[in-house]
C-alpha cells in the first residue's frame, strides 16, 4: 500500500492531572500530538504506512517528539531540524458544566520559520498516494502557509489526492494576515475538505441559507447541506465535503454524528451519546484519519467510509491525549452497535 503524507506542528502537550485547574497543580502530565500528527499515529495504527513532515529543533525536545512519532509506528525520514524551540500548549480539561481551556505557548517554533524550499516534495511523495494538510498550520507563520501551497501544488502535480481539516484558530491567526487571505488558494488545491460551519464562515464568508445549524443541544444535520454546496461551489475540485456534527450537552457528555456530500448525495451517520468523555482533544483528527483509511479501504463506499470515521472518532473520546490508540476491529465492532464495553478476555 502506499503511504498517506502529512505535514503540520508537533507541540508538547503539558496538563494538569485529572481535572486540576492550572491554578491548582503543581505537576503537568506530558503527551506530544497535534493536528496532522494525531492524524499520522491513527494511521500507522490502522496498518496504513505514513510519514509526518515537520520542522524540529535540534535539542533534546526535538528529540522526545520524534520518538514518540517512532514509537508510534509513524515514518520521520522526511523530518528536518532548525529553529529555536518545540511549540507547547497548556490544557486544562473540563468537566460538567466548565468548559477545558488551552493557552497556546508557540512563539517561535521551529515550524514557524520554515521557508519554500527547505523540503524536496518530489522525494517526500514517492509513493505517496494521499496528502493531508489543516487550516493550524498556515495560520502559525507566512512561512508555514507558503510551505503548505508549496506541497499542495507537488501534489497536485503528481496526482495525489489532498485533503484538509479547515481548523481555524482565532488564536493563531496572528503574523498580520486573516485567513481569508490565505486559506482559499490552499483549499482550491483539496479534494477531500472538511470544515464545520464556523470553519466555513470565518476562512471563506459561507453561512448555511436561513438556518441555524444548532437547534438546543441537538445538531441540524439538513443546514449543513447548504454549506457543503457552496464549499464545493467555491472549491470545484473538491470530490466530497464533510463536516463533524458536535452537540454539547455538557463537557462531559457530548453527541457526535457526520455527514458527507459527494456532489450527489447527502450521507448521514447514526448519532452517538458519548456521556462520560476522557479526552475530547484529537477528535476531529481521529475522524479525519478514519476517513482517509475509509475512503483508501471500501472501495468508493462513501457512507461506510463516513461511518467507519464517526465510529473511530467515537472511541478516541475514551482515549487519554491527542492522537487515537485504537484498532480498526475496535472500530468495527462498534459500527457494528456493540457498546457495550465489556471485557475482552
Amino acid at each position: 500500500m502506499k503511504k498517506v503524507i502529512t505535514l503540520g506542528e508537533i507541540m508538547l502537550r503539558l496538563s494538569p492531572p485529572g481535572f486540576l485547574r492550572f491554578s491548582q497543580t503543581n505537576s503537568f502530565d506530558t503527551i506530544y500530538g497535534g493536528g496532522e500528527s494525531n492524524v499520522s499515529v491513527s494511521l500507522a495504527n490502522y496498518g496504513i504506512p505514513t510519514e509526518f513532515v515537520t520542522r524540529l529543533p535540534d535539542n533534546d525536545i526535538g528529540q522526545c517528539a520524534l520518538m514518540e512519532m517512532r514509537k508510534r509506528g509513524v515514518g520521520t525520514k522526511h523530518i528536518i531540524y532548525g529553529g529555536e524551540r518545540l511549540g507547547i500548549y497548556f490544557l486544562e480539561t473540563g468537566a460538567v458544566s466548565r468548559g477545558s481551556k488551552v493557552v497556546y505557548d508557540r512563539s517561535h517554533s521551529a515550524i514557524s520559520s520554515i521557508k519554500k524550499g527547505m523540503i524536496d516534495w518530489e522525494k517526500v511523495f514517492k509513493d505517496a498516494e494521499w496528502f493531508h494538510w489543516t487550516g493550524i498550520t498556515p495560520a502559525i507563520s507566512q512561512g508555514a502557509a507558503d510551505v503548505c501551497l508549496e506541497a499542495i501544488i507537488a501534489a497536485n502535480d503528481l496526482g495525489i489526492t489532498v485533503s484538509t481539516d479547515l481548523n481555524y484558530r482565532a488564536k493563531l491567526w496572528k503574523y498580520g494576515k486573516e485567513p481569508s487571505e490565505i486559506m482559499p488558494d490552499l483549499v482550491d488545491g483539496c479534494d477531500v475538505i472538511l470544515g464545520n460551519e464556523e470553519d466555513a464562515e470565518k476562512h471563506f464568508g459561507i453561512h448555511p441559507d436561513n438556518v441555524d445549524v444548532t437547534q438546543g443541544d441537538s445538531m441540524d444535520s439538513q443546514a449543513y447541506l447548504s454549506v457543503c454546496k457552496q464549499l464545493m461551489e467555491k472549491f470545484p475540485r473538491a470530490k466530497k465535503v464533510i463536516t463533524t456534527l458536535r452537540g454539547s450537552i455538557s463537557a462531559s457528555h457530548n453527541s457526535w454524528s457526520g455527514v458527507l456530500y459527494n456532489g450527489k448525495n447527502f450521507l448521514e451517520t447514526p448519532t452517538y451519546q458519548i456521556t462520560h468523555i476522557v479526552d475530547r482533544v484529537g477528535g476531529g483528527d481521529s475522524f479525519m484519519a478514519g476517513l482517509i483509511y475509509g475512503l483508501l479501504t471500501y472501495n468508493d463506499d462513501d457512507q461506510k467510509a463516513l461511518e467507519f470515521a464517526v465510529a473511530a472518532s467515537c472511541l478516541k473520546h475514551t482515549i487519554y491525549g491527542d492522537a487515537n490508540q485504537v484498532t480498526v476491529d475496535e472500530v468495527k465492532k462498534l459500527m457494528e452497535g456493540d457498546a457495550s464495553g465489556r471485557v475482552s478476555r
